[in-house]
């Protein structure tokens, strides 16, 4: 019903109210919702569409993206921090740095609008938005070309954060005693590097990693509205403009959900990266 019919005739509210069981006590509302979530009834949209069968489409192409881009930038990130650690002061330290630096201030949506501005008009590389093209002939290469842009986007701001904590914490490892007497031993550089060093450097570095997956989820918000990439953060972006708050609390449901995996598996990483932690000890 539209709200004109709505406000025109009370006995329209009230049948809504009750086809909609608002009025049952909210304890019985709150678990009739959590049951239908449980079973992966979502609810609808303001338009009648069903938000789970939205949400199905839509929520895959997210992850796809920030996948991709939390392992380009894990590699990235960790390798070139764990260098400047290891060359402290060297020619890439000093770039990792700068590099570090510019990538925590500039903003992603900027980044990615600057982006569009040299590879897709400047030089007609890559695309500017969407995830296909309607009359591509080879889905891989036409599925790599629209998610370029929008990976390199997020991965350069996770690469900042990365690099900074990676290289920190291997430098903090490497000055600690146990360092110094694995040295003192005379076991080779590069073992005290990869078994005792990068293993103990991993730790807080993890921590940040696991920690910046639903940030990837939440932050696609902004980089997928710059590239009109049709995941669930264009979709929440839409739903807001639209005033479709079902599907901005569903979305929104989502990213708490993933934030609270996120916290479970940090635990569990730790126990697996620290001896000295044990689940159920």
């Amino acid at each position: 019903w539209s709200p004109e019919m709505l406000s025109a005739n009370k006995e329209n509210v009230e049948a809504l109210r009750q086809s909609l069981g608002l009025n049952d006590p909210l304890i019985i509302q709150y678990f009739r919702w959590l049951g239908g979530v449980l079973r992966g009834d979502l609810g609808y949209s303001f338009d009648g569409s069903s938000i789970a069968s939205i949400i199905k489409v839509r929520l895959p192409y997210t992850f796809e993206l920030a996948g991709y881009s939390l392992v380009l930038s894990a590699v990235i990130g960790i390798g070139i921090g764990i260098i400047s650690a290891v060359r402290q002061n060297g020619v890439i330290d000093y770039v990792g740095r700068v590099l570090a630096v510019l990538g925590q201030a500039v903003p992603q949506f900027l980044v990615g609008i600057i982006l569009i501005q040299i590879f897709a008009i400047k030089l007609g590389i890559f695309p500017s938005g969407n995830r296909v093209s309607p009359d591509a002939t080879n889905a891989f290469v036409d599925a790599f070309q629209h998610l370029f842009l929008p990976v390199l986007t997020l991965t350069i701001g996770m690469v900042a954060v990365l690099m900074r904590y990676a290289r920190n914490t291997m430098l903090d490892v490497l000055n600690s005693d146990y360092i110094k007497t694995a040295r003192s031993k005379g076991i080779p550089e590069w073992k005290v590097y990869l078994k005792h060093g990068f293993r103990n450097a991993m730790k807080p570095v993890l921590v940040i990693l696991v920690f910046r997956i639903p940030m990837l989820v939440g932050g696609s918000v902004v980089i997928e509205s710059v590239f009109s990439y049709p995941g669930i953060g264009l979709t929440m972006t839409n739903a807001i403009v639209s005033g479709d708050y079902p599907i901005v609390l569903v979305t929104t449901l989502i990213i708490a959900a993933a934030m609270l995996i996120c916290s479970f598996m940090v635990d569990v990483f730790n126990a697996l990266l620290d001896p000295r932690v044990r689940l159920g000890e």
